[in-house]
């Protein structure tokens, strides 16, 4: 394949001068635009997924399949438009709207009720001029709602249930006969939340044309919509819900002890029953990989590793263990989801922590580009554990200087101890750096490192926004739970960054000297 670069940057992060104070899907458009200018030919964002009820986090996700409406531009909505748009929002939802824009931050809550409440008023209209004297775009959503009813029907009827009837409880507090999914009480709850069923049918419908234009025009200005596969749904999730013979409530999802943590780490989620999915043909994945591929032309699969064996917590406190049992079927049951999810579009392997060699030689047979993050390519077992050289690095991997969970190039650098820094300056092409003894990141650190991950022999280049300029903020602080986790936006909007010519000449020269231009 050729040589690639790409930029990651969450699609919530994004800021132009008309968003509702977070990035929207029409944003995607401009931003592509100046990704091709600045020599990228991917974006990658983080998983667009509608989160859990009260999470941020795009891998906390209440459906594998929903959009969240949050991302929906809605100035763009034609029924919006013709409701009145902006100028029909109350006083306090117009001080409300200037409020998030203006903010350094995303202010998630915020953001999502002045947004529901525009949505809402857009609804109305679609509902009053277009639903009820059966319109050509009341029948496209008939279409849709045909076309993607898999997961469309018992996502709508759960968001409905949860949302407009029960408050925001987790379903496995609703009534038995809902819990249950008893057929005459869904088919009750189906008749009397039908508004509210024909609502979020409606949002996923609007969300999906504005992604299908905005990948369209991408695609046109040379760059490939990249996104992010979450390892896995919350319990409290349209999917477990539906399909709860798939996964086991009696445990939960985890990693086994590491360098991090002497006990591991608890995800509190639902465990995937493998043995019951592959009896039945794996129809859930299948349809996952199918909506990922309509959605994104490459995609990262978020901890590969699980998907060859699953470590799993019991509820009742016996001692943890991993699912399938045993290397031989562990491979086997990685290489299928992987074949599954592969189908549609190009495939990369989240493969960092403690990964199993097999795994990894699993990875590396298939040619599923695994991870080279630049900081921790070291030869950890030799004296002085030296800095592996980009240059070596295999053409089906992935080369990056950190990942959404990571401090900035710049907070590492300049958190280095002597040891390691001088093992870092040890490799080829930071003699400039290392002759003028730079112990702080500046410019000149910024570009020897950038040219050397640009020049590595991975085929494909995904850099994180902040590294690409060498800012500091970060989109994630892994094992805590704070007001600034997944908030970030950038700090100069789409048009700025249009207008900085310095930036994207700087960016676009790496591109063409490593061969990586679009």
């Amino acid at each position: 394949m050729p040589r690639q670069a790409g930029v990651l940057l969450p699609l919530f992060s994004i800021r132009s001068s008309g968003d509702w104070g977070i990035g929207e899907i029409p944003d995607l458009v401009p931003w592509a635009r100046w990704c091709a200018s600045a020599g990228f030919s991917a974006a990658q964002v983080l998983p667009v997924n509608e989160a859990s009820r009260g999470q941020n986090s795009p891998y906390a996700a209440l459906s594998a399949f929903a959009v969240d409406p949050v991302y929906v531009g809605v100035a763009a909505l034609e029924d919006f438009e013709l409701a009145g748009g902006v100028s029909a929002l109350s006083r306090e939802d117009a001080a409300l709207l200037e409020a998030v824009r203006a903010s350094a931050t995303v202010r998630w809550d915020e953001v999502r009720a002045v947004k529901r409440r525009a949505l809402d008023l857009a609804f109305r209209r679609f509902e009053r001029e277009e639903w009820s004297r059966r319109s050509e775009r009341a029948r496209a959503l008939e279409a849709f709602a045909r076309q993607e009813a898999a997961w469309l029907d018992a996502y709508a009827l759960f968001v409905a249930i949860h949302d407009d009837e029960q408050g925001g409880r987790a379903w496995t507090d609703w009534p038995a006969p809902l819990r249950d999914r008893e057929p005459g009480a869904l088919a009750e709850a189906r008749a009397r939340l039908s508004r509210q069923i024909l609502f979020h049918t409606w949002l996923q419908w609007q969300a999906e044309e504005q992604w299908h234009a905005a990948r369209h025009a991408a695609n046109a200005a040379g760059v490939e919509l990249a996104g992010d596969l979450p390892f896995m749904v919350a319990t409290d999730s349209a999917d477990v819900w539906a399909r709860r013979g798939d996964f086991r409530l009696d445990a939960r999802v985890g990693v086994p002890p590491d360098a991090f943590s002497a006990t591991g780490q608890d995800w509190g989620l639902p465990v995937y029953r493998w043995d019951v999915m592959e009896r039945e043909g794996f129809p859930w994945l299948t349809e996952r990989g199918r909506r990922m591929a309509d959605l994104y032309g490459l995609y990262r699969v978020d901890h590969v590793v699980g998907l060859y064996r699953t470590y799993f917590f019991p509820a009742d406190g016996s001692a943890p263990a991993f699912v399938p049992d045993g290397e031989e079927a562990q491979r086997r049951n990685g290489e299928r989801v992987l074949g599954i999810l592969s189908e549609g579009a190009r495939v990369i392997a989240e493969d960092l922590g403690t990964v199993p060699d097999f795994v990894r030689a699993s990875l590396e047979a298939n040619r599923t580009p695994g991870y080279r993050v630049l900081r921790w390519e070291r030869r950890w077992h030799e004296p002085g554990q030296p800095f592996r050289d980009p240059a070596s690095w295999p053409a089906a991997s992935v080369a990056t200087t950190g990942t959404h969970d990571t401090d900035a190039l710049a907070d590492w650098y300049d958190g280095m101890a002597d040891d390691e820094r001088r093992a870092f300056l040890a490799l080829p092409g930071l003699e400039a750096v290392r002759a003028r003894g730079a112990t702080r990141f500046d410019d000149g650190v910024r570009d020897a490192i950038l040219e050397l991950v640009y020049r590595s022999g991975s085929d494909l280049l995904l850099l994180p926004f902040q590294d690409a300029f060498g800012m500091r903020e970060r989109v994630n602080v892994p094992g805590t739970v704070t007001d600034e986790n997944w908030t970030y936006r950038i700090p100069r909007d789409l048009a700025a960054l249009h207008a900085d010519a310095g930036d994207r000449e700087r960016l676009r020269a790496l591109a063409a000297r490593s061969g990586r231009a679009g």
